[in-house]
């Protein structure tokens, strides 16, 4: 919490994206939430600096919210150490974290937000909800799709996103980090009725 001046505090969130820290997986499926962490990070007016938690981050607001945006440097298998250590630093509540992350079960072209729920398979939130304790904090749920024929979904999410996709990526980035601001000022059921109704592909799987 922030001190306003006036004795009422002021809310401070986290904001995390997953992704692998290195050149080589900086376009991959897998580091989309990197992606819409660097698009928050220019609409805060930051640039991403080391912090000794293991992570890269940039402090401001946005929206009018104090914010700490993060990018996990461990390595996606082991992002909740640099979460849970930044949370404590910053003395952020789960509630008032939310993850950025690719997510197979949903189509390319859709974007979901939740509160809470399992991993779905997916080990930077399996970390995540260790180092915590809890399942209780938000998810931005980037839609990559599923993998191709038998294609192993742990390649699959290592690859960069194909031509045709890539066309449509900066759009969803974007929209990916309007709805991260939507979840700052209106909550996440009024995010859920803004953005679930506005995907590039027509399939919807539930919330």
């Amino acid at each position: 919490m922030l001190s306003r001046g006036n004795g009422v505090a002021e809310r401070r969130w986290l904001i995390v994206g997953l992704g692998n820290p290195g050149p080589e997986y900086a376009g991959n499926r897998h580091n989309v939430g990197f992606m819409v962490l660097d698009e928050l990070a220019s609409r805060v007016g930051g640039r991403f600096k080391a912090h000794r938690s293991r992570a890269e981050i940039v402090e401001g607001r946005l929206a009018g919210t104090p914010v700490v945006l993060v990018k996990p440097l461990s390595f996606m298998n082991l992002s909740g150490g640099p979460v849970k250590a930044l949370a404590d630093f910053f003395k952020v509540t789960p509630d008032s974290v939310i993850v950025v992350h690719d997510e197979l079960d949903i189509p390319y072209g859709a974007l979901r937000t939740k509160a809470g729920g399992g991993d779905n398979g997916h080990n930077g939130l399996k970390s995540i909800t260790k180092t915590l304790g809890t399942r209780d904090y938000l998810r931005i749920r980037f839609g990559i799709g599923r993998p191709p024929g038998r294609m192993d979904p742990a390649t699959f999410v290592l690859r960069d996103f194909a031509t045709v996709e890539r066309k449509d990526l900066p759009f969803l980035v974007d929209r990916a980090a309007d709805m991260a601001e939507s979840l700052l000022t209106a909550g996440v059921e009024a995010t859920q009725n803004k953005f679930h109704a506005a995907d590039l592909n027509p399939a919807k799987p539930p919330r």
